[in-house]
């Protein structure tokens, strides 16, 4: 069965969720330096089956677009093009950096743990923004 991706893509590392197999629950797969993003995408792409790539899309609290919004753009234009039988959309972003470090607080992570472990924040965003999605299903 066929699984979703998300993406939540970074300058540095981009942290990725995936879904199960009924696409019912969204998980934290990896958190990957991001120039090796495409390599590793393909690479998944050819042991799992992805119906569908939900990259976040960045956007200020007033709608406006931020310093990340172009390499967005960019990077859905090449998503569409390396794979173009996958469905690629955009699902806002805002809030999911505040949300994954709550969650990570709430699950009892300490300070100093959060700061080292920062590729755990991107995956979680990445696992919020797939949820995000899956609920407007």
């Amino acid at each position: 069965m066929a699984r979703i991706l998300a993406i939540d893509l970074g300058t540095k590392r981009t942290g990725l969720a995936v879904t199960d197999p009924l696409m019912i629950v969204a998980s934290p797969l990896e958190t990957i330096p991001t120039h090796h993003l495409l390599e590793y995408l393909k690479s998944y792409t050819s042991r799992e089956e992805v119906s569908a790539i939900v990259l976040g899309w960045p956007k200020s609290l007033d709608g406006t677009d931020t310093n990340m919004t172009q390499p967005v753009v960019s990077l859905e234009k090449r998503l569409r093009k390396t794979f173009p039988n996958i469905k690629v959309e955009l699902v806002d972003e805002r809030f999911t950096s505040k949300m994954a470090m709550q969650s990570m607080i709430s699950m009892g992570s300490k300070k100093k743990d959060r700061k080292e472990k920062a590729g755990n924040l991107d995956k979680i965003s990445a696992a919020i923004i797939l949820q995000t999605y899956l609920n407007r299903k």
